[in-house]
């Protein structure tokens, strides 16, 4: 039997690399995803929100016509949309690049 072998052919040794491998890949991964950015729009391009790789709000923007003295409520309806499916959309990304590596494996912890 092969050093780090086991019967049925299953090798302790290539799954220690194979994991090691992986956690290159996935540190490399964050890396990148702290650079790629995700937005979210709402109120017919009102109100937007910019998030990162790393699920953190990085911009707002909110357009003039839609400050209303009189009516605070609905703009911090419009914020919250955009910033809720902002992080929304960072996640989806985050998951997708994931899926990339683990290849579907839902690996907890990970993120």
């Amino acid at each position: 039997m092969a050093k780090g072998g086991f019967p049925g052919g299953f090798n302790i040794n290539n799954m220690i690399k194979q994991a090691q491998q992986m956690q290159e890949e996935i540190k490399k991964m964050q890396e990148e995803l702290m650079q790629k950015t995700v937005e979210a729009t709402v109120g017919g391009g009102m109100v937007k929100a910019v998030a990162n790789g790393r699920k953190e709000l990085v911009s707002i923007e909110i357009n003039p016509a839609v400050v209303d003295k009189d009516d605070v409520e609905t703009l911090e309806d419009l914020v919250l949309a955009a910033v809720n499916q902002a992080l929304r959309n960072a996640e989806e990304m985050i998951a997708s690049e994931m899926a990339k590596i683990t290849g579907g494996l839902n690996i907890p912890g990970l993120f």
